[in-house]
């Protein structure tokens, strides 16, 4: 029995709003102060107007996976959104050569470091790519660690997060330690948000964060998907507000388009 439930059924398409779905991967090992930490994934997946297929985050190319994708349209996107989700990148290249690669910055750095070798096409940064400006938007949040792109999808309004927060259900942690170990680290459903190492990460980048997160809400999300545990499924500007609180008063928000079309 493993310590982590999964998300099941895993490896297979799930919509979450029109044009975007999600699938849930089996658990990885994420190896971490010489601990073996079991992580649940989760990538998403967007249908562009053009009918080509962005892809977030993948997860291993399971077979059931493939031919549900290869029905909805042509894969044109991998997203590798930041410096610790890229592992799966070269399968999907290698099934999809004609697929551009997009990478948050230094996750060709990190990967070389790991031992995998992975092609960039485009770096990731605030300005989205013209294939999907005017569709999907997007935040560049550098940390002393981890620097991740979040993206907004304008058509569905749904946030798409990756590791900025974390949000694990205390009935799927099927070990005492575990539970633990996630209360104390902030990371605890219903009150999700990054994890304390990673939030001590951020301390000399706070003001950055703090736009990134104000431009975040200020896009008035209805959903926010994450890449571990809970996706906020409603209320998603409100759940920004309450994960990242340990910012501080984010002051002053910026307008956002309020449309949920396309321009």
């Amino acid at each position: 029995m493993p310590e982590i439930g999964t998300y099941e059924p895993i490896n297979c398409l799930k919509p979450v709003a029109d044009q975007v779905w999600i699938v849930d991967g089996p658990l990885i090992d994420f190896q971490y102060l010489g601990l073996r930490i079991p992580f649940p994934t989760r990538m998403t997946i967007l249908r562009l107007t053009d009918g080509s297929l962005w892809i977030h985050s993948p997860t291993g190319l399971a077979p059931t996976v493939q031919r549900q994708v290869d029905a909805l349209g042509p894969v044109r996107h991998l997203i590798a959104p930041n410096t610790i989700h890229y592992a799966w990148i070269p399968d999907w290249k290698s099934a999809y050569p004609a697929a551009a690669t997009h990478a948050a910055p230094g996750v060709c750095a990190r990967a070389r470091r790991m031992g995998i070798a992975i092609d960039i096409d485009r770096e990731l940064g605030d300005a989205p790519d013209p294939d999907w400006a005017g569709q999907i938007d997007q935040v560049l949040v550098h940390g002393a660690v981890l620097s991740e792109v979040v993206f907004f999808h304008r058509r569905s309004r749904t946030l798409i997060l990756t590791d900025l927060i974390e949000n694990f259900e205390p009935h799927r942690l099927r070990s005492r330690w575990w539970r633990l170990l996630v209360r104390l680290s902030g990371a605890m459903d219903p009150d999700g948000k990054a994890p304390i190492d990673m939030r001590l990460t951020f301390l000399g980048h706070r003001k950055a964060l703090r736009a990134a997160v104000r431009r975040m809400i200020a896009w008035h999300p209805d959903r926010v998907i994450l890449a571990h545990g809970r996706w906020y499924d409603r209320d998603g500007a409100a759940e920004l507000a309450r994960a990242f609180r340990w910012l501080g008063p984010l002051g002053p928000l910026q307008s956002g388009s309020h449309s949920g079309e396309s321009t």
